[in-house]
């Protein structure tokens, strides 16, 4: 059960994309997606543990600070140890969508790539 949830924003898509990349791969999450939240800026969320989504977090936050542009490119970030539900019921995003969730159900009935 993912009990956290964790967000990275930054400025423009491609940073977005690193760093959802990023978080990832540090660590044992899910992303949920990303959020275009106005203008070129985006707001990566992921679930899991909450020690797995703070390295995700902490991960994600150094990889949009190491992209190198005319301006910095991290904006914010913050985790969320065990959301409300009522967070999770309003708020769209905080939760996989349905083509997350069936490729998720079908990714289990597998059996694992590498043995």
């Amino acid at each position: 059960m993912a009990n956290a949830v964790g967000m990275v924003e930054v400025l423009g898509l491609p940073p977005a994309l690193s760093v959802a990349d990023t978080m990832c791969k540090a660590a044992n999450v899910t992303l949920v997606g990303t959020e275009k939240v106005s203008g070129a800026r985006y707001t990566v969320i992921v679930r899991g543990d909450v020690s797995e989504v703070n390295m995700a977090v902490e991960a994600g936050v150094e990889a949009a600070k190491r992209i190198i542009g005319d301006k910095p490119l991290y904006l914010s970030s913050h985790v969320i140890a065990r959301p409300s539900e009522n967070l999770e019921y309003v708020l769209k995003s905080m939760r996989p969508n349905a083509k997350l969730a069936q490729y998720l159900e079908r990714a289990t009935d597998r059996p694992p790539l590498v043995s």
